[in-house]
């Protein structure tokens, strides 16, 4: 195992340039401390809002983005390219040196095709089979601060679109990492009583996506954090905006998840 923390951020933050600017002035100071560090991102309102401008609609199925041809195109030019680039210049404009790349990138993130849900072809969804940590380390190696857009190599060559929870997983158990940490808009997980549950199990977890306990965005994060911590990361942490410094100097604050 590593010290290496993969960060994943998303939500409203990525849309939110105070939110935005504040989570990141916390992550160029765990990494001036000496953290290394590893960024994955989504930017799924992003993709919306351009899907929209372009008049193609957009369509899910099961918390997935149902991606034809013409979505996947916006998928990628927008996951690879404008909300990547755009976190790389923010961050080394507060003084550090990153570097965007995609999961497809080195084979970084790995995936096959998504089986259809309930009978509903997702197309080019990925569901991730594997996770390279050559490119990432190497990066480390060089002090530079990777950022990671969730796009996958599909074994045809082809890109697939890969919910970005699930990659900050993948990528954290590839470079066997101490910690997960999902930055997000929401407190953490809250119970049926809208409650925060600061301590979660691997069997909790999975219990309570069982029981339906689980809706909307939490239950990619709580399935991703359940495969992170079976594939040996050490603790997932779910930290809303009151509580990203606390997580990222390792604090409590949050809903913190760990094998049982």
């Amino acid at each position: 195992m590593t010290n290496t923390t993969v960060i994943k951020l998303g939500g409203s933050l990525l849309e939110d340039a105070t939110r935005r600017s504040v989570a990141l002035r916390l992550i160029v100071g765990a990494w001036q401390r000496g953290k290394d560090l590893v960024l994955v991102h989504g930017g799924g309102k992003k993709i919306d809002a351009t899907l929209a401008r372009l008049g193609i609609p957009k369509r899910t199925h099961a918390g997935l983005r149902i991606t034809d041809e013409a979505t996947l195109e916006v998928v990628v030019s927008v996951l690879a390219g404008i909300v990547n680039k755009s976190l790389v210049a923010e961050l080394s404009a507060l003084g550090i040196r990153a570097a965007g790349i995609s999961g497809s990138d080195g084979n970084t993130v790995m995936a096959e095709i998504h089986p259809p849900i309930d009978g509903i072809d997702l197309g080019h969804v990925g569901r991730v089979t594997g996770s390279s940590p050559t490119l990432i380390r190497s990066m480390l190696n060089y002090g530079m601060l990777p950022v990671v857009s969730s796009i996958a190599q599909g074994h045809d060559g082809a890109l697939l679109n890969v919910n970005a929870d699930t990659v900050a997983a993948a990528v954290a158990a590839s470079l066997g990492a101490r910690s997960l940490i999902f930055l997000t808009d929401v407190a953490g997980f809250l119970d049926e009583n809208g409650t925060l549950v600061d301590l979660l199990t691997d069997t909790d977890a999975e219990a309570r996506i069982a029981g339906g306990q689980v809706t909307g965005g939490m239950r990619p994060k709580l399935e991703a954090a359940v495969g992170a911590l079976r594939s040996g990361v050490s603790e997932v942490v779910i930290a809303g905006p009151e509580n990203h410094g606390d997580a990222l100097a390792g604090e409590t604050g949050g809903t913190h998840l760990v094998a049982a």
